[in-house]
């Protein structure tokens, strides 16, 4: 793998761009995110996302392993010092790959099929990411990302997911065409809900084709979303903790709900 060039300076005007990136602003106008570590890079290049660019410090140990099947890709070895600041993590990896944005899916609701999972304003970077890894372990078709959920590019976010964004579908939008496109097919629509009037998760039978909702860490579901589902399913605490993690909670659902 040839170095195209190096860059030195924190102050190079490449460098100013990229770290704009950790804004979501920056990332809509200049259509790209970073992607950072060498299990991310790989994941992303095994599914053929588009890679403007790869930054490499000296002393990445994996350099051996790139394999570049596009000549398009140029490749910068940077200075620890650039690392340190484009880095969202105490210990940068070495490696970072600018990718640029691909169009989001024009996914049609009233044509899907399988399991999907809903988030309606779930904030926290950590719990989506186990939400989104979750989905993909238990099956799911895809993740849609409502509208006041974090942002499917933040740094923290795309960490978290772990290579599982290059898995599944992930769309963002409102939540409500895609709650009317189940309903038209009468697929069911599951909301989560810490009420004990609700009906118990593990009561509602496997289901090929499906939707679960999972709301805010702090409100839970909104209103209007909990009176378009289906059902609302409860999981019992048997312990004296409140509530469950919306993570942990998804998680069970997932396992539970899907055939």
């Amino acid at each position: 793998m040839e170095i195209n060039k190096v860059i030195k300076s924190t102050s190079n005007q490449q460098v100013k761009e990229w770290k704009k990136l950790k804004a979501k602003k920056e990332r809509v106008k200049q259509n790209k995110y970073v992607l950072e570590g060498w299990h991310l890079v790989k994941e992303a290049m095994q599914a053929n996302e588009i890679i403007e660019t790869l930054l490499i410090t000296p002393e990445f140990k994996y350099i051996d392993e790139i394999e570049l099947t596009d000549e398009e890709i140029e490749v910068i070895e940077i200075y620890p010092e650039i690392a340190k600041q484009l880095s969202d993590t105490p210990s940068p990896q070495g490696i970072f790959a600018i990718v640029l944005i691909q169009k989001e899916l024009e996914v049609n609701p009233a044509l899907v099929d399988g399991a999907w999972l809903l988030l309606d304003r779930v904030q926290d970077p950590g719990n989506i990411g186990t939400m989104v890894r979750t989905a993909d372990a238990a099956g799911f078709a895809g993740v849609i990302f409502g509208d006041g959920s974090a942002d499917i590019y933040q740094p923290k976010v795309v960490r978290a997911m772990q290579g599982s964004q290059f898995h599944i579908k992930l769309i963002s939008g409102d939540l409500i065409p895609w709650i009317e496109a189940f309903k038209e097919k009468s697929y069911p629509i599951f909301g989560s809900e810490l009420n004990e009037k609700a009906r118990p998760y593990d009561q509602v039978g496997r289901h090929q084709n499906f939707a679960l909702i999972m709301g805010n860490e702090g409100n839970g579901m909104a209103k209007q979303h909990l009176e378009q589902t289906s059902l609302n399913l409860y999981i019992p605490i048997k312990g004296r903790a409140e509530s469950l993690n919306v993570a942990v909670a998804a998680g069970i659902l997932m396992f539970q709900l899907h055939e």
